[in-house]
């Protein structure tokens, strides 16, 4: 799932970073760079905390929903890629009947775009995307 996250920088100081999806989440870097893969560890550490917590794991909303909000104002937006998957629980087979086209195109596109990994990731993807809708 990508996260939105918004850096700030003053003068004299490392960036920080928040996300503001995820309440309580920030991290800080010498450089962007350095401060968005730090965010990455922070949300592990969060999602940890609340998998333990037994709470619902936070969905990320777009942009546009957190942009005008003040306490943001002046930063700098980006979207961190952030695998929730293993957050989700353990693994479990189960049997799926789709029509053979669908299934074809779905093999295409999952050959084609290798963070899906595999006809399972695009799946949980796909139904994550549509369940983070509602």
């Amino acid at each position: 799932m990508k996260f939105p996250v918004v850096l700030h920088k003053d003068s004299n100081s490392d960036y920080s970073v928040t996300v503001p999806d995820v309440p309580g989440c920030f991290s800080a870097g010498e450089t962007m760079s350095e401060a968005l893969e730090n965010v990455r560890e922070s949300l592990s550490l969060h999602f940890e905390g609340l998998i333990a917590d037994g709470a619902l794991l936070p969905q990320p909303q777009e942009v546009d929903v957190h942009a005008t909000n003040p306490d943001y104002a002046g930063g700098v937006w980006a979207l961190v890629d952030f695998d929730v998957t293993p957050f989700l629980g353990k693994a479990v087979r189960f049997n799926a009947t789709l029509p053979e086209y669908l299934l074809a195109r779905i093999d295409a596109y999952v050959q084609t775009h290798p963070q899906q990994k595999s006809r399972s990731g695009f799946l949980a993807d796909a139904a994550l995307r549509v369940l983070q809708q509602s």
